[in-house]
């Protein structure tokens, strides 16, 4: 961004762009809390009732590319209420599926609405890091934006918990639909009447002629691709993995209710981890960040794994009603909930350094990130393939590896080696 640029007041822009941050992960994490009325309304089995969370994150295989084009072709704003119109239809066809009672009905709505969440998170992330003039500045305001992305997703399960209530249906949750679509009406009329700078847009319309050069010309940003499927995978596996360790009767056989309240402590964490990631996010750089949280990451889920689980201690936990209270639990479980401290920061970190330096090629490069956001369903899948032959500890040895990557992209897959490519 230039200097005249900086000197623009982009406060407007900035707020419109963190709350389209908080309402991916609104639709997102209707996923979870929609399982458990998926599973009671349809009578469908544990993997059944996960499909609308998959068909959620499959979108992103799909839509991912795609969204990097509409991007150079329509801009950032124009882009961002596309996708605002898409999640509204999304959000349309999931409440249509109470109203008809089918299944079936409920996942194309799922996967309508991870379109939306793919093309919004392909204009946040950019125009964030572009408001913010790129390098620490901008990794600040990703990071604000993914604090408020982590209090939604703490905020969703109680409020479609508390409005399903005993008998839970689509229909009696859909308040929470309700909301959502409310909540993009809002940003839509809002997005239309504001103006969002374009960088890059001039330069890209006077070239007139095929550049021989793409985001996948630069090495660190592929590896920033690779570390962006990891990292989500990372983010998704421990939680997920915690939760049936926890409550399965193979496993620690502890109340299902108290099981998900424990993971839910790993989104809290994420949520104070974010926060404490936006307060220091201009003054430590994105590399120091991340070499922090993956080393960190890599001890807490190392000596989980080692660790006897006989060790037991006493652990605050985030219920769902809003408060905290203690539980026995051995100190493997407190040491894989204490990594959403650590995944909580990456996320605008690896976006940060794989797109710094790309100059007009970060359009087509968000559109690539966004297709990798894929990792979120394959590397559990891969954890599970090694929870059911090796036991539930045993397959945090993937989210060691993925860990391991982080720290070695922090370190050295980071740095742009191809400074001669012109990116203006």
């Amino acid at each position: 961004m230039t200097t005249k640029n900086a000197s623009k007041n982009y406060t407007l822009p900035i707020i419109i762009m963190i709350i389209l941050f908080g309402m991916i992960s609104f639709v997102t994490g209707l996923g979870g809390p929609f399982a458990n009325v998926l599973k009671e309304q349809f009578d469908a089995p544990n993997w059944q009732s996960q499909l609308g969370t998959f068909c959620n994150f499959l979108a992103y295989l799909f839509m991912g590319i795609p969204s990097g084009i509409l991007l150079q072709k329509y801009g950032y704003k124009k882009t961002a209420l596309i996708g605002i119109i898409v999640g509204i239809v999304g959000i349309g066809i999931q409440y249509l599926s109470g109203q008809v009672a089918t299944f079936s009905v409920y996942l194309v709505g799922a996967f309508v609405a991870g379109f939306s969440m793919c093309i919004l998170n392909a204009v946040v992330n950019p125009m964030l890091n572009t408001l913010g003039g790129g390098g620490n500045k901008g990794n600040q305001l990703i990071q604000i934006g993914g604090s408020f992305n982590s209090l939604n997703a703490t905020i969703v399960p109680v409020l479609v918990g508390y409005l399903a209530g005993a008998n839970a249906t689509i229909e009696s949750a859909s308040p929470a639909l309700f909301i959502a679509i409310g909540l993009f009406v809002l940003a839509f009329i809002v997005l239309w009447a504001v103006a969002i700078p374009e960088p890059n847009v001039e330069t890209e319309k006077a070239a007139g002629e095929k550049d021989k050069y793409s985001a996948l010309s630069f090495r660190h940003f592929i590896l920033g691709a690779v570390g962006i499927f990891v990292y989500v995978g990372v983010e998704v596996g421990i939680p997920n993995f915690l939760i049936v360790f926890c409550s399965s009767a193979d496993g620690l056989h502890i109340d299902p209710a108290m099981a998900g309240s424990i993971a839910g402590t790993y989104w809290f964490l994420m949520l104070i981890g974010r926060l404490v990631g936006s307060a220091v996010g201009s003054k430590v750089s994105s590399k120091s960040m991340l070499t922090f949280a993956s080393g960190l990451g890599l001890i807490l889920v190392l000596l989980a794994i080692l660790l006897p689980i006989t060790h037991t201690l006493q652990m605050p936990v985030f219920k769902s009603d809003i408060s905290f209270g203690l539980t026995t639990v051995p100190v493997n479980v407190l040491l894989l909930v204490l990594g959403g401290l650590c995944t909580s920061i990456m996320w605008g970190g690896i976006f940060n350094l794989a797109v710094e330096g790309l100059g007009k090629y970060t359009k087509m490069a968000s559109g690539i990130f966004m297709t990798l956001v894929v990792g979120g369903g394959v590397l559990p899948l891969l954890q599970g393939v090694i929870a059911d032959s090796c036991g539930y500890l045993a397959s945090y040895w993937i989210i060691f590896a993925g860990l391991a990557y982080l720290l070695f992209y922090a370190l050295v897959g980071s740095r742009n080696v191809n400074t001669d490519i012109s990116v203006e």
